[in-house]
């Protein structure tokens, strides 16, 4: 409890140092007003420099804060860099949950979902001997299927009959 009480005390006192620099160097920098006495054309000249100061320093703090993002958006970039260099990511251990699909829809719509859906009620059904009836297998010699259509003839006889089911 000592040490906390010090530490507050010379925190109170920092405070208030860094209060008294504050107001030393306003008053080097910042020189007082003096307006009285001033003709009409007087404060306007004295306002139209307090003006360009104002936009020359308006200018100056928007060329640092674009700097500021700038250097920010770096340091972003590098550490992201950093870390594909590392090549060690967390990855969190992941656990396989069982839903139903009412489960699922339940959360998904809440409430709302109260029909049971089957999935599998919409799916047709396709028998095997239904596809082996569709393709006919044809077993041949593929040397003569390849001899017959070498040549121009071969060409020809390709190019009439990719013509003759479209001309019917």
């Amino acid at each position: 409890s000592l040490m906390l009480a010090k530490a507050k005390e010379e925190w109170d006192q920092e405070i208030v140092d860094k209060q008294s620099e504050k107001e030393r160097y306003l008053a080097e920098r910042i020189t007082p007003l003096h307006t009285s006495g001033l003709s009409l054309s007087q404060l306007q000249d004295l306002c139209r420099e307090l003006h360009e100061k104002v936009e020359i320093v308006d200018e100056e703090r928007y060329d640092i804060e674009a700097k500021c993002n700038h250097n920010t958006r770096e340091i972003k970039d590098l550490k992201i860099k950093v870390l594909d260099l590392r090549g060690k990511f967390k990855r969190p251990p992941l656990r396989r949950v069982r839903v139903s699909a009412d489960a699922m829809l339940r959360a998904l719509l809440g409430s709302k979902h109260k029909v049971s859906m089957d999935l599998r009620a919409n799916l047709k059904s396709v028998k095997k001997e239904d596809t082996e009836k569709e393709r006919p297998v044809e077993v041949g010699d593929w040397r003569k299927n390849v001899e017959a259509m070498s040549g121009m003839e071969g060409r020809k006889k390709m190019f009439d009959a990719a013509k003759s089911p479209t001309g019917q």
